[in-house]
């Protein structure tokens, strides 16, 4: 089985942890026995995200003097390469030593048209308290946005229009490599009239991407793994119930949190449509439920209807 699996930020840092590379390293270590478990006898890409990583090089860069400034896609780059760093060497250990891994650094093409650069919406870097929010917003001159409780510093997200490197990933893959790529959701470009690319000030989201690259090479399954067990109906309520099967249709009606839940449904549902396969959004630590579909939010248009189960001690 060819799968693609997005790891969510929780699966990296957890909300409220400080972003260390220690905290970091004991995370991807717990992920990292959970991948290994279904690279065995399966074709593997991994897609993570890089918002507190990302965010906090870009509040280095916000001490530092405008004119030494990075760009928003250098340090896309930076945190991808850092963060695939870390999944290459864990995910090794925790695999036989013949199975490569491999960390691509990965452009994906953006339209510089996008109304995204006009509304910004991508959550990154570490969370605010209102006071705070208020203070970088005239130190800074941020955007900021709620976040549950409290806030952070949100930036462009366009839509993922293609991966430049598919051909890498392809070739790494027929050699049964586990490849790593699109991290953050791959280094936003544009396209110039004369074909150069240049970079772009963006976040792409990750689960976009994984989506958009799912279909490009034929996955069997996408994975979208994050830190809950499904998608919730009236979450957080006595009334909460876990969507167990669902057509991207009827799933894509409702109305979920922007920036945590909505992007990942989003793309479960593209990838349903567009592949005519399953994708399932569910925890980490459920993996191998997940591919089975015992576990998790299942989307695939062949579910005529909704199956959904009530949970107990929400509210």
């Amino acid at each position: 089985m060819r799968l693609v699996v997005a790891l969510g930020g929780n699966a990296l840092l957890k909300r409220g942890e400080p972003v260390s590379a220690d905290a970091q390293r004991r995370n991807v270590r717990l992920a990292a026995v959970q991948l290994a478990k279904v690279a065995a006898g399966n074709e593997l890409v991994i897609v993570h995200g890089n918002g507190p990583q990302v965010g906090l090089l870009a509040l280095e860069q916000a001490t530092m003097p405008q004119a030494e400034h990075f760009p928003l896609d250098v340090l896309d780059a930076e945190s991808e390469g850092m963060i695939g760093y870390t999944i290459e060497q864990e995910l090794g250990n925790e695999l036989p030593s013949e199975r490569a891994c491999a960390t691509l650094l990965t452009m994906v093409e953006v339209s510089a048209a996008d109304p995204a650069f006009a509304h910004p919406t991508k959550p990154i870097g570490a969370v605010y308290t209102l006071a705070q929010a208020q203070a970088m917003i005239a130190e800074k001159g941020w955007t900021m946005a709620r976040d549950g409780d409290s806030y952070r510093r949100v930036v462009p997200s366009p839509k993922p229009v293609r991966l430049l490197e598919m051909q890498a990933v392809r070739w790494l893959l027929e050699k049964g490599a586990v490849v790593i790529c699109a991290g953050g959701g791959g280094i936003p470009v544009v396209e110039a009239q004369d074909g150069r690319y240049c970079g772009a000030e963006a976040v792409v989201d990750k689960d976009a991407s994984a989506a958009l690259l799912a279909a490009a090479i034929d996955a069997d399954l996408l994975v979208i793994a994050t830190d809950v067990p499904g998608v919730f109906r009236d979450w957080g309520t006595p009334s909460a119930r876990l969507v167990r099967r669902v057509s991207p249709d009827a799933l894509g009606a409702q109305a979920f949190a922007a920036g945590s839940m909505a992007p990942k449904v989003k793309a479960a549902c593209e990838f349903a449509k567009h592949s005519g396969r399953r994708a399932v959004i569910g925890a980490l630590g459920q993996i191998d439920a997940l591919i089975a579909g015992t576990a998790g939010t299942s989307v695939d248009c062949a579910y005529a209807e909704s199956v959904e189960e009530e949970v107990k001690g929400q509210g």
